[in-house]
């Protein structure tokens, strides 16, 4: 069975916590899909020069990040790594290396303590390279394409919606026109199965650079869809989670048919 592609916004590190809300939303999107063999995750919060596959056995969490409350350091995700997925991928991204040492990130764990609590499917993370551009992203994820017929669930963790200075740090607010504007445009887009303004969203897109300033939470979206368009036409079969937190942090996670 061919498994879909995923692209999940992570949010704030605090969604770990969150088991009611967008938790159960993640809970009921992982039950959904075809329970997969194994899990490769491209993560906004990895950013090397060459591309890698991390830890490859279970290891204590990244907890890569400051300011949130205590609690998110007792999280835990004790899933298994995986030898055998990490060398399939290097063997398809050409120049891909082994940094077995490189523990999982809050991209990486924050999405999967709700879609796979149970915390059983090898999990696989592989680096980003952000000077490679929207072309090169493309190109990663369609190397990594074949993984979805051998039962991997590929997924990109980034955020539709990134633009830090623009929070309501302290709760929720009015989510201001160009936030809302750039979702609906790259919905169009990726509705209308338009790879290419995709990719490029950020300057093709009129509020593109308000919406991503920098480009690491955005490219793990464009993995995913070169993933899900490396035979041909890009599909969404649709959008598990929607909407927005702290008024412009865009959340919407997208499955691909």
């Amino acid at each position: 069975m061919r498994m879909p592609v995923g692209f999940v916004s992570h949010g704030a590190p605090t969604l770990a916590l969150d088991t009611e809300a967008r938790g159960a939303e993640l809970r009921a999107w992982g039950r959904s899909m075809p329970r997969p063999r194994a899990i490769v995750c491209v993560s906004a919060h990895w950013l090397a020069r060459d591309v890698f596959t991390g830890v490859e056995e279970t290891a204590p969490l990244l907890y890569d990040f400051a300011g949130f409350p205590r609690a998110l350091h007792d999280v835990e995700y004790r899933a298994p790594g995986s030898p055998e997925i990490a060398a399939r991928v290097r063997s398809l991204v050409e120049g891909a290396r082994a940094e077995a040492k490189r523990p999982w990130d809050h991209g990486v764990w924050v999405p999967l303590v709700h879609m796979y609590p149970d915390a059983e499917i090898p999990v696989v993370q592989v680096s980003l390279v952000l000077r490679a551009g929207p072309a090169g992203w493309l190109a990663l994820g369609r190397a990594l394409a074949p993984l979805r017929d051998e039962g991997v669930l590929v997924i990109g963790s980034g955020g539709i919606v990134h633009n830090l200075g623009r929070l309501a740090w302290e709760g929720e607010g009015a989510t201001e026109a160009w936030a809302s504007e750039f979702d609906a445009w790259i919905t169009r887009a990726l509705d209308d199965g338009r790879v290419d303004d995709v990719a490029e969203a950020v300057t093709r897109a009129p509020t593109g650079r308000m919406a991503h300033p920098t480009y690491d939470h955005f490219a793990p979206l464009v993995v995913a869809a070169g993933a899900a368009s490396a035979d041909g036409a890009m599909k969404v079969a649709r959008y598990p989670l929607v909407g927005f937190e702290m008024a412009n942090l865009g959340m919407r996670a997208i499955e691909f048919a």
